[in-house]
């Protein structure tokens, strides 16, 4: 017996069917486009590319560009004018009134502006090469103020040269000319060659002299190599050239001992460690040679 639903072949030839798996050309075709770089590029690159390309298009002609630009540019425009961008003060701290109205002559900015005008590098290096400022910064501040900080140079000498009287801070900077002497007599005096380079080697001297620091007239640079100290009654002391605030120690512990410098000497030569020289007043030598039963006008040949 044949089922109901039993179909009756004819001569006919069997019917084939259709496999459902993809071809070989299509499973490869399926594996590349699963690729991630090339979902990637499908994805993302190929839409930039487009718009990139129209963009060109439309940029390519010369009156669209300057719309463009003229649009941006107005637009930052208007925001740089803003009332909350614009600078209309000056404020200028940190140092005395004199040199306070230097540096707002130097800076010259004509407030009020925006601050996006402002170069603010610009107006420290003209304050910056005032002689008496050693550094200075600017900032803007809320309620369009530019606050300028200078730290301004503290003189601790008086240099004289030829030119006439310097004031030098402890590096030997210029911090401005003095019309006289007696207008800083707090100050040290220096003088001679180099003197201002090695100013800080002059305030150690000073430093070191302690009790002989009242009769200390000045201090001269020689050769610019060593220092000689001018004290009062015209006497002077030959320092060497390494370690002179050693050799004045020596000196003043010397002193100490002998009261050598409340003597009539002219000079003293420490510039020989090993023999310290001393040179006499004409008085003084006067008086020596009578003791000596010499003739006080004989000279030594």
């Amino acid at each position: 017996m044949q089922p109901l639903n039993a179909q009756r072949r004819s001569g006919h030839e069997p019917v084939m069917r259709r496999d459902p798996a993809p071809s070989r050309w299509a499973y490869r075709m399926q594996r590349v486009m699963l690729t991630p770089y090339l979902r990637a590029l499908l994805r993302v690159g190929l839409p930039s590319f487009v718009v990139l390309a129209m963009t060109g298009l439309y940029l390519a002609d010369e009156g669209r560009r300057a719309g463009v630009v003229g649009v941006f540019t107005e637009i930052r425009e208007k925001f740089e004018s803003r009332p909350e961008f614009r600078v209309s003060l000056a404020s200028i701290e940190g140092c005395s009134d004199d040199l306070a109205e230097a540096v707002r002559a130097r800076l010259g900015l004509n407030l009020p502006q925006s601050s996006f005008d402002l170069d603010l590098d610009a107006a420290r290096a003209r304050i910056e090469a005032l002689d008496a400022v050693k550094s200075a910064e600017l900032r803007v501040r809320s309620g369009g103020v530019l606050q300028v900080l200078v730290t301004e140079r503290q003189p601790v000498a008086v240099w004289r040269t030829e030119d006439g009287l310097t004031l030098v801070d402890d590096t030997g900077h210029r911090v401005a000319g003095l019309h006289a002497r007696t207008d800083r007599p707090d100050l040290p005096l220096i003088a001679g060659q180099g003197a201002d380079a090695a100013a800080a080697e002059a305030l150690s001297l000073i430093a070191a002299a302690g009790p002989l620091a009242p009769r200390i007239r000045g201090l001269v640079r020689m050769g610019d190599r060593r220092w000689d100290i001018v004290l009062d009654r015209d006497q002077r002391i030959l320092l060497p050239t390494g370690d002179p605030v050693r050799a004045l120690e020596r000196l003043l512990a010397l002193d100490h001992a002998q009261d050598i410098l409340a003597r009539d000497l002219l000079v003293i030569d420490l510039r020989n460690d090993a023999r310290p020289t001393l040179r006499l007043s004409t008085l003084a030598m006067t008086a020596l040679r009578r003791s000596q039963g010499l003739d006080p006008m004989e000279t030594d040949l």
